[in-house]
């Protein structure tokens, strides 16, 4: 990788310890940008505007004491007079300079360098005055940033702001973990309750006493619901009034006689806690009275969990919430409340099917998307032209071990949990198999071991008499009818590769495991010449090259050789291929080519293996991007090329990883390590969506990057091709 300078970004902001919604937006930005990137220097400037001097968990030399006199002059000083700070992002809040409007405007208008205004609230039909003064701030900073298109318009029609000056990126929130759910309402003595919650800085403005009204019709319905009021009553109302809502909450909950239905959680919780119990949670409810609420992180988050959403129409909740998503009620509504969250309660199929969608929905605002989108307005901003490096995530198996049960490797899974019932499959176990094979590598772990022997097991499972392999496999380890009315070519062939791969490390692997691989390839050898489907070749190419002795160097040859007569037949001075088409798993095939020229020494096996994977690389790296062949439309010799945008499949940006890395290795050609770099950026968020396919908080893989979104499901497929391709990265990248 090329190191490059990094860039200072400041923001200007409120932060914890302070409880407060902007310090906590702040706060989970800067951390996703830092885990995402490598290009910039991140600089918190806390805002204090109550009196309270906090002590941070960051060193500081500056930040902005709104009620301290030259506060913001001595800031505009210190900006324009450092080196490290090359643009400055405001979050924005009227409450937080109230009565120094003046002040702010001219820190924005006398700064030298670019500044990033972020809108938290966008009040419509504005007086005089709080017009003059947005539109002041707005012409002086370089970019306004809002989060809700309805802020937008606001902003266009009600306060003249031009369109060009406004950026829009929805509220970030956080990806689901993958949990025991049991586990979780265990531990917070939730089990076989019905939960309801809300959360937030508890206020007035919440009307929480709406969902209390609500609850004794719900509980005659649902007697084991339970309400969770999560949160510590905001600190401005705690210093006006003290517990004074809180209080009047408890009354109501006696009056109602629910007090077996209700619980206080009066605390700021950390954000593991509140994904957990937003993770339990059956119906989310979201009461704000005010209709002029521009955006709610707290709605955001809930929606993001997966919950199902009972809530009041403020101007972010009409632009997101569709129907098949949650219900939306009138404000202070107590009986559509009640009917809305027994609707949902007592129809599980559609409690589950809106959980999956809302999942599906908010997947593009997770905070590692968020951090690629403010991180492309920053470089706009400041001019900068060099390519983004990003961070490569730490190898994690969670979700590896999540998908591996006392059979197998699970073959699909809804979101992050392993389907059980879709089975196990031979293809999958053969990459499992793979890629522990390279994990072992670098950990030499007994843990890996036992993984690897299971793999290798299942595969043994899995050959027959005749010495051929079924692939499919039911939760109950039986074979399916699916095996007799599919071409197996390709699953057979991928087993042979992955026994070449643990033969090819005997001198590291337990003898038993080596001897029972050994077993199974010569019991399968005998139908190498079998097959003849392009790939199921490839794979076995590639397998045989890893076998040191000669017993099987007859049966590579043929094989080569084959695949050298399909690309003299297909082949043209315009279309260098095996193929008249380019399909799935593609680069495979030259990739094996070369893989039986380093075994053979042959050179025309070499020669056509560069030829046809140049070729390749032509069609699928495009304006410094990975766009591998999409499944939505296959690549056809002699057809009008066509800017095809989704069905791109993790599987094969990893097959061109391992083959980049295998071209690399024997040409020491820099442009296919460059290559390598932007084909596992994909997984990261260098694609036509700018969205990760790799999600980094359960370990797996997406199952598919689309037209418009990622398919949220993390399945065998995808899991372990990213693992492949970032086990392949880890011999090549520079530490973090």
């Amino acid at each position: 990788m090329t190191l490059i300078s990094k860039k200072g970004i400041a923001f200007l902001s409120t932060f914890p310890p302070r409880a407060c919604g902007i310090a906590t937006y702040t706060t989970d930005l800067m951390t996703a940008i830092e885990h995402k990137f490598h290009a910039f220097n991140l600089l918190p400037i806390p805002i204090e505007n109550d009196g309270i001097e906090q002590v941070y968990d960051f060193e500081s030399n500056q930040k902005l004491q709104v009620y301290v006199p030259n506060s913001f002059d001595r800031l505009i000083e210190h900006i324009n007079s450092t080196s490290t700070i090359d643009l400055l992002c405001i979050q924005h809040e009227f409450g937080l300079f109230k009565d120094q409007e003046k002040a702010l405007l001219s820190l924005i208008s006398n700064l030298r360098n670019p500044v990033l205004l972020v809108f938290h609230t966008v009040l419509p039909s504005p007086n005089q005055l709080l017009a003059e003064n947005v539109q002041a701030l707005t012409e002086a900073a370089s970019r306004v940033l809002v989060m809700t298109r309805t802020s937008a318009n606001i902003l266009i029609t009600d306060y003249k702001v031009s369109p060009e000056k406004i950026v829009l990126i929805p509220h970030g929130t956080h990806l689901a973990p993958a949990v025991d759910k049991n586990y979780i309402r265990q531990k917070f003595d939730l089990l076989n309750k019905k939960v309801l919650s809300t959360f937030g800085l508890i206020g007035p403005g919440k009307s929480i006493e709406t969902t209390l009204k609500a609850l004794p019709s719900i509980i005659a319905i649902e007697p084991n619901v339970m309400f969770l009021i999560l949160g510590m009553t905001h600190p401005a109302l705690l210093q006006e009034e003290g517990e004074r809502y809180r209080n009047m909450l408890k009354e109501l909950v006696v009056q109602y006689q629910i007090e077996e239905n209700v619980r206080f959680v009066d605390e700021f919780l950390s954000t593991e806690d509140l994904l957990s119990y937003l993770q339990i949670t059956d119906v989310y409810l979201f009461t704000s009275k005010d209709p002029f609420q521009a955006v709610s992180g707290t709605f955001s988050y809930a929606l993001s969990s997966g919950c199902p959403i009972v809530s009041t129409p403020i101007p972010h909740v009409r632009e997101v919430l569709k129907e098949e998503m949650g219900i939306i009620i009138d404000y202070e509504a107590p009986d559509q409340l009640a009917d809305a969250v027994n609707q949902i309660l007592n129809d599980s199929a559609k409690l589950e099917r809106i959980r999956h969608i809302n999942l599906q929905k908010t997947v593009a605002t997770s905070w590692q998307n968020t951090a690629i989108a403010y991180v492309n307005v920053f470089q706009n901003l400041i001019g900068e032209q060099q390519k983004l490096q990003y961070v490569v995530p730490p190898i994690k198996l969670d979700h590896i071990l999540r998908m591996t049960t006392n059979i197998g490797f699970v073959q699909f899974a809804n979101v992050s949990t392993p389907d059980e019932n879709s089975g196990f499959a031979l293809d999958d176990n053969a990459r499992a198999l793979i890629a522990l094979l390279y994990h072992y590598q670098l950990t030499q772990s007994q843990d890996d071991l036992v993984l690897i022997q299971k793999y290798l097991q299942f595969i043994a499972y899995c050959q027959q008499k005749d010495g051929t392999f079924l692939n499919y496999v039911d939760h109950k380890g039986q074979f399916t009818d699916q095996n007799y009315c599919e071409n197996l070519e390709d699953a057979n062939g991928r087993a042979v590769w992955a026994l070449g791969e643990v033969i090819g490390m005997s001198h590291t692997l337990p003898e038993k495991i080596i001897s029972l691989a050994n077993e199974l390839l010569d019991q399968t050898s005998i139908h190498f010449l079998s097959y003849h489907s392009t790939r199921s070749m490839s794979f076995t190419i590639k397998g045989l090259s890893y076998i040191k002795h000669n017993r099987y160097r007859k049966e590579l040859t043929t094989l080569a050789d084959r695949l050298i007569a399909m690309f003299n037949h297909e082949s043209s001075s315009e279309w260098l291929w095996f193929e008249s088409y380019l399909t799935y798993g593609n680069s495979a095939i030259p990739e094996a080519l070369l893989a039986a020229y380093q075994r053979t020494g042959e050179t025309v096996y070499k020669e056509v293996g560069y030829k046809a994977f140049n070729f390749l690389l032509s069609k699928i790296m495009i304006n410094n991007e990975i766009h591998v062949i999409s499944n939505k439309g296959w690549a056809q010799r002699g057809s009008v090329k066509t800017a095809s945008k989704g069905g791109e499949q993790p599987i094969d940006v990893a097959y061109t990883i391992i083959a980049l890395d295998r071209f690399y290795k024997e040409s020491q050609e820099y442009r296919y390590r460059e290559m390598m770099e932007i084909a596992f950026e994909w997984f990261l968020g260098r694609n036509h969506l700018n969205q990760i396919v790799y999600n980094p908080v359960t370990g797996g893989c997406f199952d598919g990057l689309e037209e418009d979104t990622v398919n949220i499901n993390q399945g065998a497929e995808s899991t372990l091709s990213y693992l492949l391709a970032r086990l392949i990265m880890e011999m090549h990248v520079l530490p973090n």
